[in-house]
């Protein structure tokens, strides 16, 4: 199994770097910007910037190179340099990466590979802020961890809701916080039986069609 370790600037550090070289594994690290690396892209944050200004939106070039720093690291390694020019100002940004140039170019590897490293991101704080994973105040780790546990088992839920039940609905690419509030947070009559649960929802609830909906689909899915 391939394993890449993608990172922010934090983790571009060469004990862990070259731990990463000799396992097999590959990373792709943000890298804290300086005045040397600026340099190094001087001619494509001018070229992005005469674009930005002529066509009145941001801009960008991309350049790919091997680097090396004074003393901290052990060897060369490629890095790519997002030279960007935005609301009226330079904002370059560096990467570090084992990835080949022949794997990966400059653009793709930043634009499609690091930066949805935010977006994995993004579904941690979902999990984390939507459904409570964060709530480990509990006295022994073996609590905190069920705790954990049962967050993780909802968001896999829910996601399997959004995915199946939803598809063809306004909540499609809802966050689970939305799911939970808009069709699971709701006032209903429970009765039970020894047959069958049923669930009584107020004629007022405005979101009876997708319940509809996403019920069929998952009575519908195999």
């Amino acid at each position: 199994m391939r394993i890449l370790l993608r990172a922010d600037s934090g983790f571009a550090r060469e004990v862990l770097m070259a731990w990463c070289e000799t396992n097999g594994v590959d990373f792709l690290f943000g890298l804290a910007k300086n005045s040397r690396l600026v340099g190094e892209i001087g001619a494509e944050l001018a070229a992005a910037q005469e674009q930005s200004q002529r066509t009145e939106k941001p801009a960008r070039r991309f350049k790919d190179f091997l680097w090396q720093t004074r003393n901290s690291w052990s060897r060369g390694r490629r890095v790519v340099a997002k030279a960007e020019w935005t609301a009226g100002k330079a904002n370059p940004r560096f990467v570090v990466t084992s990835l080949a140039r022949a794997e990966h170019e400059a653009r793709h590897l930043y634009e499609k590979l690091y930066c949805a490293r935010g977006e994995m991101e993004n579904r941690i704080k979902e999990c984390q802020l939507d459904l409570y994973a964060d709530r480990t105040s509990a006295h022994t780790m073996r609590a905190n961890q069920l705790r954990l546990w049962f967050a993780s088992m909802a968001y896999v839920l829910i996601c399997a809701l959004r995915r199946i039940g939803l598809a063809r609905t306004q909540f499609a690419r809802a966050s689970c916080g939305t799911i939970r509030l808009k069709l699971l947070k709701i006032a209903a009559l429970v009765r039970t039986s020894l047959r069958r649960i049923k669930l009584a929802m107020p004629s007022a609830f405005p979101h009876q069609a997708e319940y509809r909906a996403a019920h069929a689909a998952l009575a519908a899915a195999p």
